[in-house]
């Protein structure tokens, strides 16, 4: 348990370095090649955002990937309670990885659909 704390505040800190010497402006070289939006185009600015408190507008850039870190989120903290308490080990089955990818492909489909235009990276 100690070793997966230290490699997420090791990931978290890298992640903070690489933003402050590249900045927010990392392209997507899948929409620079195709002008088309991939299912994580728009996460660096909702994770900007989101260090900034601004839910709406995080949510706004890419809301797959928002509400997917929301659900992350509570996964790992009922984990780490059923690991205390319980003892508990909580495994997702395969069918819901499956459900998952599903998802991400009509997601990054949708998106480039002009009448689902307002599932692109959009500026408040």
């Amino acid at each position: 348990m100690k070793s997966s704390k230290v490699k997420l505040i090791i990931l978290l800190v890298s992640f903070l370095i690489i933003f402050y010497f590249i900045g927010p402006g990392i392209p997507c070289l899948f929409h620079e090649i195709t002008n088309l939006y991939c299912p994580g185009c728009g996460i660096t600015r909702m994770l900007l955002s989101l260090f900034k408190l601004d839910f709406y507008q995080a949510f706004r850039y890419n809301p797959l990937v928002f509400i997917l870190l929301i659900l992350g989120i509570i996964y790992w903290l009922i984990k780490i309670i059923c690991q205390k308490f319980k003892n508990i080990n909580l495994i997702i089955p395969n069918k819901i990885w499956y459900v998952l990818l599903i998802i991400v492909i009509l997601f990054g489909i949708m998106r480039n659909i002009p009448f689902f235009d307002y599932l692109g990276p959009t500026n408040i």
